[in-house]
């Protein structure tokens, strides 16, 4: 690859990171409506699953208009890679503004409130998983938002590698035809 092609895909990946990272700030909303709507966690579920297929829909048009239908397996998995770090660096930005600004606790109490449900409470406690939920619920409200970005952004990093290979096996194309 030389640096123009180089130089190409990463401008490509950037702006497709940018696309999916607007998926992921979506889902994470719908996500957090849908602590007291449960319709939209489902549409947020919906989204978040669906960008390994929306990254194979940006790199198959990427192999079309950039490499004229042709591109290689690693040329594939590269792309696949940097868009889900520049979508995860935009998404870990996004998550550390809401948890510091804007969430002020919501999260944390809608969770609380939702286990200490009679329902929940009963099967927590059936399980014996009382002192798990309590010391998990202490530890998420001692972590610092700039916690909660890094983590994020090395989740989805390691997620970028793992589903970049699939995604780079079903969209290569060595030839025309």
């Amino acid at each position: 690859m030389t640096a123009e092609e180089y130089i190409q895909l990463k401008a490509f990946a950037r702006i497709d990171g940018a696309l999916l990272s607007v998926m992921w700030i979506a889902s994470f909303a719908l996500y957090v409506i849908g602590m007291t709507k449960p319709m939209m966690m489902i549409g947020g579920i919906i989204i978040a699953v669906s960008s390994p297929v929306f990254t194979a829909s940006r790199v198959r048009k990427f192999r079309g208009i950039a490499r004229y239908g042709i591109i290689s397996f690693g040329r594939a998995y590269i792309y696949s890679i940097l868009t889900f770090f520049y979508a995860s660096l935009l998404f870990a930005i996004a998550q550390f503004v809401y948890f510091q600004f804007i969430d002020g606790g919501y999260i944390i109490s809608q969770i609380t409130e939702m286990m200490s449900q009679e329902p929940n409470r009963q099967v927590i406690q059936a399980y014996g998983m009382t002192d798990t939920i309590n010391e998990s619920l202490s530890i998420m409200t001692k972590t610092r938002p700039i916690d909660y970005a890094v983590n994020y952004l090395t989740l989805n990093i390691m997620l970028g590698m793992v589903l970049g290979l699939p995604i780079a096996a079903l969209t290569k194309k060595d030839e025309k035809r």
